[in-house]
């Protein structure tokens, strides 16, 4: 196959940008997927059995290709839960998660009691500038009825040809009219970080998911924070809460933004292109001042490989919960016709050899958010994020003292 397109991908557990689909870690890569050994009559020739027992007695008439497609899913699903068959649109989903680029309206949206929110609009979209808000509940699409159950079928109508049109429905208070917006598809480039300049000028940096703009987008936000900071921040919390997964050559680079040498990640698998080393170059984005990392048990794979590296090199204090716990690679081989299939190939290691797959990474400090609001009404307090800023506030007075 000549299609050149690869890149390295970690697990994605959830919903990610209004994405359903588990990425997985994930290289992106050409594969000739040509037999090296003989292929097994007596089981292929059970398998051309059951296809033919289905087609003659199922109850109802089934289409060749949908049972040839449903034995290609069985098979590669049942190797791991990370493994898996990709349709066409399944596969521009990873390929849309990897760019953060596509065209549409430009909403992130999520399923809140059989609702689909909007999360927020993407900052310039044509749904941010048409008015739509956070909390926004999407009741139609051109018309037709939303249904919760089925996410990816709204995003992918919300998504489209850039210079079409499209219909939205929203909702924006139970006892208030449904709105309507006109809204015109354009090329989206989704960020991945947001930051906010905490007081005592600590930075505060939330990466939701890791994709090729993530690394790039991590230094202009620490150097938009230094400038309102009026000089250089004194530490910052990135928080990878719920961060699923995306580009592993993403979380490398942001690994990398925070050493000035060592490993980042190595993994093994039985074939050459599965053994891989990310080393870390030169250059502390930071310039040496305290970092803390906030994770949970939905940190997953390219997150635990950020928190590995920079836990294991003593470069930033974990806080928060034990991570989800995948330390296994897949990759995407292309198929014909848009298709391909998401291949566990090998497990990664932190840079003192530790698998985390179905460990996690233990926080240097556990911290729990409460389980009930406050009596008052007010928020649930963020103990975390707290937890994380005291830790940068305790360097920063003993570091005071000792000048």
């Amino acid at each position: 196959m000549s299609l050149k397109f690869r890149g390295l991908l970690a697990v994605s557990i959830g919903l990610v940008l209004g994405l359903t689909l588990s990425l997985g870690s994930v290289v992106l890569a050409e594969r000739d997927i040509r037999s090296t050994s003989s292929l097994p009559w007596d089981e292929a020739r059970l398998l051309a059995e059951v296809l033919e027992r289905v087609k003659r007695d199922y109850v109802d008439d089934v289409d060749d290709a949908r049972l040839i497609e449903a034995a290609i899913r069985g098979m590669v699903a049942d190797l791991d839960p990370h493994s898996a068959y990709l349709d066409p649109d399944e596969y521009e989903e990873i390929r849309v998660s990897t760019t953060g680029n596509y065209s549409g309206v430009g909403l992130e949206v999520s399923v809140e009691e059989d609702r689909v929110v909007v999360v927020t609009p993407i900052e310039g979209s044509p749904a941010d500038q048409a008015g739509i808000l956070q909390g926004d509940v999407v009741i139609s699409v051109d018309g037709m009825p939303v249904d919760a159950r089925d996410l990816n079928d709204t995003v992918a109508r919300l998504r489209g040809v850039p210079g079409s049109s499209v219909q939205l429905g929203v909702l924006r208070a139970p006892d208030e009219a449904p709105l309507s917006y006109e809204l015109v598809r354009a090329r989206v480039q989704v960020s991945s970080v947001r930051h906010e300049l905490l007081e005592g000028r600590i930075g505060y940096v939330r990466i939701s998911h890791f994709s090729e703009t993530t690394a790039p987008d991590l230094r202009d936000a620490v150097d938009a924070m230094r400038l309102d900071a009026g000089g250089e921040l004194s530490g910052l919390v990135v928080d990878l809460r719920n961060n699923p997964g995306g580009v592993l050559e993403a979380a490398g680079e942001v690994a990398d933004a925070f050493l000035d040498g060592g490993v980042i990640v190595s993994a093994d698998g039985r074939v050459s292109d599965a053994r891989f080393r990310l080393e870390a170059q030169p250059g502390d984005v930071m310039d040496g001042a305290p970092v803390t990392l906030l994770v949970n048990g939905g940190s997953a794979s390219a997150s635990e490989i950020v928190a590995g590296a920079l836990q294991d090199h003593g470069r930033a204090r974990v806080v928060g919960e034990p991570t989800f716990g995948k330390g296994s690679v897949q990759t995407v081989m292309p198929l014909s016709r848009g298709r391909a299939i998401k291949l566990t190939t090998s497990r990664y290691y932190t840079p003192s050899g530790r698998s985390i797959h179905k460990r996690g990474i233990t926080p240097d400090v556990v911290a729990t958010l409460p389980e009930n609001a406050p009596a008052d009404g007010s928020p649930i307090p963020d103990t975390q994020l707290d937890a994380a800023v005291g830790l940068l506030e305790d360097h920063r007075i003993r570091h005071s003292r000792a000048d």
